[in-house]
């Protein structure tokens, strides 16, 4: 069985590092970033593959870079590994690294390359609206994401399935992949695919990206927007000069709105003329309506400005929001 050396740091790659211990394989070694401080106190924060690792008492590296490391080079080659798993490390491997290994380096990518390469391909299939993506899994190059694909495993998108929701679906997936990939490397049935050149790209999020543009925007984009970014950031607007964040959302039609507010009926001919923004009906009873361009938005889960993250209901009851309020 192969001797592996895996590399990875997130959750996302802690599920796939988790797959490969339950599966009986030769971890000789973690390679994960270094201990970042977090919170008030600036405590240090382990990764989530650090703590696994530590929990199954594997070997640990945490080198602050990998390129022109000679120290971390030469470790790696004293290791002799078989293969090298790399799951969401938030490093580039430079030439000399992925020559080590006698099978190379195989990667587990969140999207169905071609398609979203680069370091956020989860979110950028929730913010552009993608009814499926996928995990592959690929042999490694120079280049970012652009090395031969092994395997891939399809799955649908949920329409109101967050980049949260589908992080952990896909993690396992990859996990899962990742051993499947394994196997047929071992048995020698490892097929190599060229990747297309109709490929995109999936760059880092800014918190730019996460402001709600009412006039702008189309219903569904918010919508989308609002998935996104929950929970990485979360989308947001602005009250009266307060910010607030917006973590979930439905989209609604004017059909059914009315069946919510019956007395809206009469005088539904007026909503193409109101702004979009403004907020339709606020009640700590029935929720939080927005006029949205193309649609309506019910709020579902909202933050006020140094608030808890909670129910529109809950917010309501001790937040002034009131219909013909405009966000911005």
């Amino acid at each position: 069985m192969f001797r592996i050396l895996f590399m990875g740091t997130p959750d996302f790659a802690k599920e796939s590092l988790q797959n490969l211990k339950e599966a009986n394989y030769d971890i000789i070694g973690v390679v994960t970033n270094p201990d970042k401080p977090k919170g008030r106190g600036m405590n240090m924060v382990f990764s989530p593959v650090k703590e696994y690792a530590m929990e199954q008492k594997l070997p640990i590296y945490q080198p602050e870079k990998v390129k022109n490391n000679v120290e971390f080079l030469e470790t790696i080659r004293k290791l002799k590994p078989d293969i090298i798993c790399v799951v969401a490390y938030g490093k580039i491997l430079p030439k000399e690294i992925l020559e080590i290994p006698q099978y190379g380096c195989i990667n587990v990518h969140a999207s169905l390359l071609p398609k979203y390469r680069g370091a956020a391909p989860i979110q950028w299939a929730v913010l552009n609206g993608d009814k499926k993506t996928g995990v592959t899994t690929m042999y490694m190059d120079a280049n970012m994401d652009t090395g031969d694909i092994i395997l891939s495993k399809e799955t649908v998108i949920g329409e109101e399935e967050t980049t949260g929701e589908l992080w952990d679906r896909l993690s396992k997936i990859g996990g899962e992949l990742l051993v499947e990939t394994l196997r047929k490397i071992e048995e020698g049935t490892a097929t190599r695919t060229k990747q297309g050149e109709n490929f995109s790209l999936a760059p880092m999020l800014t918190k730019e990206m996460a402001k709600i543009h009412w006039e702008e925007q189309t219903a569904e984009q918010i919508h989308n927007l609002v998935r996104g970014f929950n929970p990485i950031m979360g989308a947001y607007t602005f009250l009266h000069g307060k910010k607030l964040k917006i973590w979930r959302v439905k989209l609604r039609t004017e059909q059914e709105l009315i069946s919510i507010f019956p007395e809206l009926e009469e005088y539904s001919f007026k909503l193409p003329e109101i702004m979009e923004g403004t907020v339709l009906f606020a009640s700590d009873k029935k929720g939080l309506f927005v006029k949205a361009k193309g649609g309506i938005l019910e709020v579902k889960e909202i933050q006020g400005e140094s608030g808890k993250r909670m129910q529109a209901t809950d917010f309501l009851r001790g937040n002034s929001i009131l219909a013909g309020d405009v966000l911005e």
